[in-house]
């Protein structure tokens, strides 16, 4: 009894178990560690033996394993014995899915992707984290994986359409990577009606035998409802939409206007002519600008709306913050990360009322170069709400009817393009990667769909205001970095080495070279840029460098902005509708009042959370952007289109538009009597017997064959090789029989 005592006692976690817990427990490490060392699987019984657990801890206990457990840390076997999961080598991941029916497991440990075949998707939806074995490799040499035990469910609830097919109902989720049919239990279908879409909830996981089974909790409608588009993404991609309770509470509770008490240790400017300059369209605005000359150079204003002063940390508005991360716009739709109280009201600078604000107050000199500057909190009034074509305009005729109409502002606007010009050669000299992209605009009908989409000039209006919030946002940086304050940075890394290698490959078949060795910066990037301007294939050659280039993210370790050219550079100027911002607003007052902010999460999580939820918004955007399109392009079924090969893939290319900006599949069936083979360093299909060869950037004419409204998926077949009769049976629904029966036993 007493050596027992003796060994609980051992435990180098104890003093950590008695400070959290009343009555301490074994640590995990502890327990760990006896599992180990025993060199082999053990019972319950003899472990609660081992570690002396009295019967009154043997909850408790239990608790303890199974969260150990579910954490990956140990399991059972057929016997129930208790397994060290690092003795198993057992490898810990989340389950991502491919409509196709196979899948991959992405390793919790970042160690390469393991293939899931078919059968072994059977027992499980994508997202589930599960535990796997490593069982061969498939035939292009991956390593094979088998599941040994599925630790976590993702899907509660599923968004999805309703079939019915012999008398079974069945649910096919909008997420194609959930490649199974759900069965709807019987009498679980309620009022929904064949076609409808519909959540359903999962009353059965998968498992080896069985397939899903649920139970419809909602219909949304039918699918060509106008904005069904958009209900099916905010749950496809689980997007918070509705607003708490004790959010709208306290949302309400803040008084509309700006209070006296709000003004205690705040600079009034007040006086400063403060303009908004955003989209026609904008309805939130977080940052107003002033511009003047002053000795050296000039003095830019960059004020932005002081949410952290009604968001704190971790009340209910700063809680359902975190979890949306940003806000997400979708075609005549805005999803905020804050409540409208917050975001279209007292958060948002319109014009001629006093409005809370956090300032960035620079000196730049007459070469662009950001000299002094301070930080601090204010009070501020906005003379104007512009727009970037007003600016423009009065920009280019200052002597017009629009500049007339706003003479005391104009002064200011051509005091900040003359700053502007100045940024713009810093820019230069500096040597951030400028890439020539057209973004576009959909024009909807009354009855919310399409009408057009027309590309979006950036004017500069649109460049000066961006030049002025890289500004503050590397001041931001500066700031918190030279304090040594955590904080979330926008960071960008450089091409990883096998993307530079298949870079430089594709650029020699053009005798052109991007300079820089092993570690090309933004100014190598940007000067190969300059020398392939005004060349017809300069599109094709921006495509490629951009796509060796990874994606920007939010880390605390600053490690600097390859594309923008900064050594350190974070997100200050819109707190509205991303949270990052929000979290520098907060550590930049608490260096100002020489104190630490210390946020409700690690920055670390936190920054793997807002990068996620801006994936997420970006992907749930495309979605409802590629059901527009598709539904749009009903309309154009049988019509022939000039376009550019923006894609090329194994099974085809993706061919862009010119007129429309709308993108389709030409698939390799289609390419002619040939076996094409693909090459992802060329970017190009190949065909063996003709040589003919279909190459990124590459001009086509193409007809449209046929539109898929479920997979928003588009067809093309290039013009000269299309047969009468071969646009019928666009927009079909998916017959579904065959994949039924075969499921269905």
């Amino acid at each position: 009894m007493k050596k027992k005592n003796n060994l609980r006692l051992q435990d180098p976690y104890l003093e950590r178990e008695r400070e959290q817990y009343e009555h301490p427990l074994p640590s995990r490490e502890f327990i760990l560690q006896i599992l180990t060392e025993q060199g082999a699987p053990m019972s319950d019984d003899e472990l609660l033996d081992m570690l002396l657990i009295e019967r009154e801890e043997e909850d408790l206990f239990s608790r303890r394993l199974r969260a150990m457990e579910r954490d990956g840390q140990i399991m059972r076997n057929r016997k129930r014995a208790i397994c060290v999961m690092d003795k198993l080598d057992l490898v810990k991941g989340k389950v991502q899915g491919h409509p196709d029916g196979f899948g991959f497991l992405v390793p919790e440990d970042g160690s390469a992707d393991m293939f899931l075949s078919e059968k072994e998707m059977h027992q499980v939806l994508n997202g589930d984290v599960v535990m796997v074995r490593q069982a061969g490799v498939d035939r292009r040499g991956r390593p094979e994986a088998k599941i040994v035990e599925v630790l976590e469910r993702a899907n509660n609830k599923v968004v999805g359409r309703l079939y019915e097919e012999h008398g079974i109902q069945f649910v096919v989720a909008e997420n194609r990577r959930i490649s199974q049919d759900i069965l709807v239990a019987a009498g679980g279908a309620g009022d929904a009606k064949t076609g409808q879409v519909v959540i359903l909830e999962i009353i059965k996981h998968p498992d080896k035998h069985a397939q899903p089974i649920g139970r419809i909790v909602q219909v949304l409608g039918n699918y060509a409802d106008p904005g069904m588009e958009i209900e099916i993404a905010l749950r496809k991609h689980d997007l918070p939409y509705e607003f708490p309770n004790d959010v709208q509470k306290q949302a309400k509770a803040i008084s509309p206007v700006v209070s006296p008490e709000d003004w205690a240790g705040r600079e009034d400017i007040r006086n400063l002519p403060l303009v908004t300059i955003d989209g026609e369209t904008a309805r939130d605005f977080d940052d107003a600008v002033y511009c003047a000359p002053e000795k050296g150079g000039y003095r830019l204003v960059v004020a932005i709306a002081d949410v952290s002063h009604y968001v704190q940390n971790n009340d209910a508005l700063d809680r359902e913050a975190i979890l949306r991360g940003n806000s997400v716009y979708f075609p005549r739709r805005v999803i905020p990360m804050l409540p409208e109280e917050l975001s279209n009201g007292l958060c948002s600078l319109n014009p001629a009322v006093d409005r809370l604000c956090m300032v960035c107050d620079m000196h730049v000199n007459s070469k662009g170069e950001i000299g002094e500057y301070r930080f601090y909190p204010s009070v501020m009034y906005s003379n104007a709400r512009l727009t970037y074509n007003q600016v423009a305009e009065m920009l280019a005729e200052p002597d017009g009817e629009m500049a007339k109409s706003n003479a005391t502002i104009v002064p200011h606007l051509q005091h900040l393009y003359e700053l502007f010009q100045k940024l713009l050669k810093a820019r230069e000299k500096r040597g951030a990667i400028d890439f020539e992209t057209v973004e576009t605009q959909m024009i909807f009908t009354e009855q919310g769909k399409i009408e057009r989409i027309v590309p979006v000039v950036r004017n500069d209006a649109h460049k000066l205001i961006e030049e002025c919030m890289l500004a503050a946002n590397v001041c931001a940086a500066g700031f918190l970095h030279e304090h040594e304050h955590p904080v979330l940075y926008r960071i960008h890394q450089g091409p990883t080495p096998e993307k530079l290698e298949a870079l430089r490959e594709f650029m020699k078949e053009f005798g052109l070279g991007l300079t820089g060795d092993d570690e090309p910066q933004a100014a190598d990037y940007s000067k190969l840029l300059k020398s392939i301007k005004g060349r017809p294939d300069a599109a094709l050659l921006q495509t490629v460098m951009l796509r060796s280039l990874r994606q920007a993210k939010y880390e605390p370790e600053n490690i600097g902005h390859f594309g923008l050219g900064y050594e350190a550079y974070t997100h200050f100027t819109s707190p509205i509708r991303r949270y990052p911002d929000l979290l520098v607003h907060r550590a930049i007052k608490a260096v100002l009042h020489g104190k630490k902010y210390t946020p409700a999460q690690k920055w670390a999580e936190l920054g793997i959370h807002c990068s996620m939820t801006e994936r997420r918004a970006d992907d749930a955007t495309r979605d409802v952007e590629a059901w527009l399109k598709c539904f749009y392009m009903r309309d154009h079924l049988g019509s022939v289109f000039t376009g550019t090969v923006s894609s090329v893939t194994s099974f085809g290319m993706f061919v862009s538009l010119d007129d429309l900006y709308v993108e389709g599949l030409v698939h390799i069936s289609e390419l002619g009597k040939d076996y094409f083979h693909f090459d992802a360093a060329k970017h190009h299909l190949l065909g063996e017997r003709t040589g003919k060869s279909y190459r990124l950037g590459d001009r086509v004419e193409v007809r449209v064959v046929k539109v898929d409204m479920e997979s928003t998926k588009i067809d093309f077949v290039l013009h000269s090789e299309v047969a009468t009769g071969d646009s019928e049976g666009a927009d079909k629904p998916k017959k579904k029989a065959a994949k039924g029966k075969k499921k269905h036993g």
